[in-house]
């Protein structure tokens, strides 16, 4: 396992606190279907979907599907290990300027690399490296940190 500060992306995320990185869900998901497949559910299921109140189980095999699909949501490396994007223009842009994350960059706040992340970690990324740059790192592991926060 590697360090907690190991651990702060350059952007700011914290992989530590990420599902793909964590496996928990990838590993939650592929308990289940073994589980499923034990008891046979999906026979089950197609019985009870002729069920009006359990009428839902007739989608069984889009949710086995799902399960199967959120299996591969792995990340064996952390961003600094080269894990995440393999040409991510934030971890490029960093080590080019020889820092160690955005928040050593007078530049992150306005920053356009960093504006894809909005759609899934909404300001996330930004109130951690506003928490980075005033804390620094060995704080940062030990406090709150965000994954996702509105905008």
């Amino acid at each position: 396992m590697a360090k907690k500060q190991d651990l702060i992306g350059y952007c700011g995320l914290y992989c530590g606190d990420c599902a793909g990185y964590t496996q928990t869900v990838a590993n939650i998901a592929r308990d289940l279907r073994k589980e499923l497949r034990h008891h046979r559910f999906g026979q089950m299921a197609d019985m009870l979907a002729k069920v009006p109140f359990f009428r839902e189980f007739k989608d069984y095999d889009k949710c086995y599907n799902l399960l199967g699909t959120m299996m591969k949501m792995r990340c064996k490396k952390a961003c600094r290990g080269n894990g995440g994007p393999p040409n991510c223009k934030i971890r490029n842009c960093s080590r080019k300027k020889g820092l160690a994350g955005c928040w050593k960059c007078d530049d992150f706040q306005t920053c356009e690399k960093l504006t894809f992340l909005e759609e899934h970690h909404g300001t996330a990324h930004l109130r951690n490296l506003r928490k980075l740059k005033r804390q620094g790192p060995a704080a940062f592991v030990k406090g709150k940190r965000y994954w996702y926060a509105p905008k």
